[in-house]
């Protein structure tokens, strides 16, 4: 898993988890906003971008390279950003390595398993390779609020996702259920949705915030899904504003 570092080695960490389709890019305008203050940590997760050679195999998989590349630098614990499976993923690394990680924003989690999973991979396993077209790609980027500086990026993005990790990460994402350990995270937690987002992700961001005592919930006005590339300058502020509190 291709991890880039920016910012002063030495300053506080902070993990920026991209969602599934897109890749560490997505988080440039909040990275430029962070990095002169912070050690900003954007990987792209297995199967997309720079990773796109190793496939998504499930979250658990995914935690443990998280995990391990966190130990391995040494860093002292993170702050971590995640959108939408990136969410699920920053839940999940927050419950379940408290010791590594001491706040995390949670943006656009689904956290309801839905019902009918197997059709539905059946029918995007069947449609799969319509991602390596350039009109479906810009499509899908609409709902995801792509703006055309990063079409390109995208575009190559989507199609160089394997059709195991395209199945792998919605299968994830779709049966993604809280983690036991949830409930008991220490640290500071913050939960977003935006209000014009299916009505799974504001029950969802309800849920998550239910289930931790002293976390934070904010239903975001205007907001689909794709609120940190819809709202950039919003959402950049509130970012350093929330990681500067104590």
């Amino acid at each position: 898993m291709i991890t880039n570092s920016f910012g002063p080695a030495t300053d506080k960490p902070v993990l920026l988890l991209h969602g599934g389709g897109v890749a560490g890019w997505m988080w440039t305008s909040l990275r430029r906003s962070l990095e002169t203050r912070y050690r900003v940590l954007v990987p792209d997760l297995p199967g997309h971008g720079e990773s796109s050679s190793e496939p998504f195999l499930n979250h658990a998989a995914t935690i443990e390279a998280l995990a391990n590349m966190l130990v391995a630098g040494n860093t002292r614990p993170v702050a971590v950003i995640g959108f939408s499976l990136g969410a699920q993923l920053a839940i999940e690394l927050a419950a379940t390595h408290p010791g590594l990680v001491d706040r995390v924003m949670v943006v656009s989690a689904q956290a309801k398993p839905l019902p009918l999973v197997e059709p539905t991979l059946s029918l995007l396993g069947l449609s799969a390779p319509l991602a390596r077209r350039r009109w479906f790609a810009r499509l899908q980027a609409r709902e995801l609020f792509i703006p055309e500086d990063m079409m390109e990026a995208y575009i190559a993005t989507s199609a160089g996702i394997g059709r195991e990790t395209l199945l792998a990460a919605v299968e994830a994402n779709l049966r993604f259920t809280l983690p036991e350990e949830w409930p008991d995270f220490p640290g500071r937690a913050i939960v977003l949705a935006g209000a014009r987002e299916r009505a799974v992700m504001r029950e969802s961001a309800l849920a998550i915030h239910a289930e931790l005592p002293g976390s934070e919930l904010e239903i975001v006005a205007g907001c689909g899904h794709g609120m940190p590339l819809q709202r950039p300058d919003w959402f950049n502020a509130h970012a350093l504003a929330w990681l500067s509190r104590t």
